[in-house]
């Protein structure tokens, strides 16, 4: 019998798709971690070797479907059944509606949404004939309502929250959990503390999401009884105004 049992993180950055492969890893899950630069997964992947695990970075641009197609199948036939796929890119990019570009406002909408589909619906492929498997997104406030200046982010993130719903509308029945988790605050990364150093000092208050507490929600969804599946949850600090 095959034990093995992969994820997959879209989107693997310093924090929270890091922290969410480090998680899994610790689960004895082969970690598979994908950036459009490949170099800058190796300090993740040989982090989490250095801990015991079992990691492999990929380079791969999650917008171009010939990519994605190729990385899925090399995964699935390579290192194993993917159980859990997690799509984790953000593209938050501030701009007025009075200056947005469409070539900016297209790029951000494929980067945010269009890849989710086209990641989301190639490991969909594979899960269905198990009959089991976990998918989550990534999401954000801005997939709720739309604040003044985000009109692009604000779209692709509505757009991911609805491909979300009706994925889980369609595959649920098929044993596929599928969810979406609204990450609303600042989180601890380097661009937080640099930035906003303001904000950043909070982080001794607990007022900044820590990407470790973040990734322990998405292992406790992947690990929920399919009698009570969680389809959207949403994690911030305590003194986040929402």
């Amino acid at each position: 019998m095959n034990n093995k049992k992969v994820v997959l993180v879209v989107g693997a950055g310093d924090a929270t798709g890091g922290a969410i492969a480090r998680r899994f890893a610790r689960e004895e899950f082969i970690t598979c971690v994908t950036r459009r630069s490949g170099d800058k997964l190796q300090p993740l992947v040989d982090s989490i070797q250095a801990d015991g695990g079992q990691a492999h970075g990929f380079a791969c641009d999650a917008r171009k479907e010939e990519d994605v197609v190729a990385l899925i199948e090399d995964i699935e036939t390579r290192l194993g059944p993917i159980e859990a796929f997690v799509f984790n890119i953000g593209a938050n990019v501030p701009c007025s509606i009075l200056e947005e570009t469409a070539r900016k406002y297209f790029k951000i909408w494929e980067m945010a949404c269009f890849s989710g589909f086209l990641n989301a619906r190639e490991v969909a492929k594979r899960m269905v004939t198990r009959k089991r498997g976990t998918i989550l997104f990534t999401g954000a406030t801005a997939g709720l309502r739309g604040a003044a200046g985000f009109a692009a982010f604000a779209g692709a993130k509505h757009g991911i929250r609805a491909l979300a719903q009706s994925m889980a509308r369609e595959l649920g029945p098929m044993n596929i959990h599928v969810a979406h988790i609204v990450v609303d605050g600042a989180i601890d990364t380097d661009f937080i503390r640099d930035n906003f150093p303001d904000k950043y000092a909070t982080k001794d208050q607990d007022g900044i999401l820590d990407p470790k507490h973040i990734a322990e929600n998405y292992w406790y969804l992947h690990s929920q009884p399919r009698d009570a599946w969680t389809f959207e949850l949403d994690l911030r600090p305590w003194n986040e105004r929402w």
